[in-house]
């Protein structure tokens, strides 16, 4: 795995230290720790980490709102430490981003596989993320440029292969999206 830049968020010092020795050993970097929810947060802005590992309860705020306020603003990796195991704090865990989920006390060697299927988990969500606003990006151009098409041939007479030349054709002669020029059509149209 790649090195990482990771925030550790855990309230007991001998916790973060043994996480901080642990991740260090994997090769990777801890830009920064927090004893609280509010730290955590404020040091997420500031350091724009890779993944973040917070334990649930904390002081000030709790890791799961940590989670969800860093994830609005930075999306990364959450990995959540707890030593409780109910059902709802994983489901809140879960619905709050968690990726991995290690119960306290956990063996340091749990830390690195939990930490590898984060990320893996994290990278794909972020691939299908980009999917999706690429096609949402498709469609809407898709629908603009039916749109300029319809316009073209119901002012001038065009047929659909028609218009649709003339679109590529400008885009091409502007080096502009074929989405741009259809925009233009509407909006003139629009006007008159």
């Amino acid at each position: 795995m790649e090195p990482l830049k990771a925030i550790i968020a855990e309230d007991e010092q001998l916790t973060r230290t043994i996480i901080r020795a642990r991740l260090e050993k994997l090769g990777h970097t801890v830009v920064a720790e927090a004893e609280d929810g509010v730290q955590v947060v404020e040091a997420a802005r500031l350091y724009r980490p890779d993944v973040v590992i917070l334990d649930i309860k904390m002081p000030n705020m709790d890791g799961i709102e940590a989670a969800r306020m860093i994830l609005a603003e930075n999306p990364c990796a959450i990995l959540f430490l707890s030593s409780f195991d109910e059902e709802e704090l994983v489901q809140q865990a879960s619905e709050a981003g968690a990726l991995a989920y290690l119960l306290k006390p956990f063996r340091k060697e749990d830390l690195g596989p939990a930490l590898e299927i984060a990320m893996s988990r994290f990278r794909q969500i972020q691939s299908l993320s980009k999917e999706i606003d690429n096609l949402k990006d498709t469609l809407e151009s898709r629908k603009l440029i039916e749109r300029a098409k319809g316009i073209l041939m119901d002012r001038h007479g065009m047929s659909e292969d028609e218009a649709f030349k003339r679109i590529h054709f400008q885009a091409r002669n502007q080096n502009k999206k074929m989405k741009d020029i259809a925009q233009s059509i509407i909006t003139a149209a629009d006007l008159i």
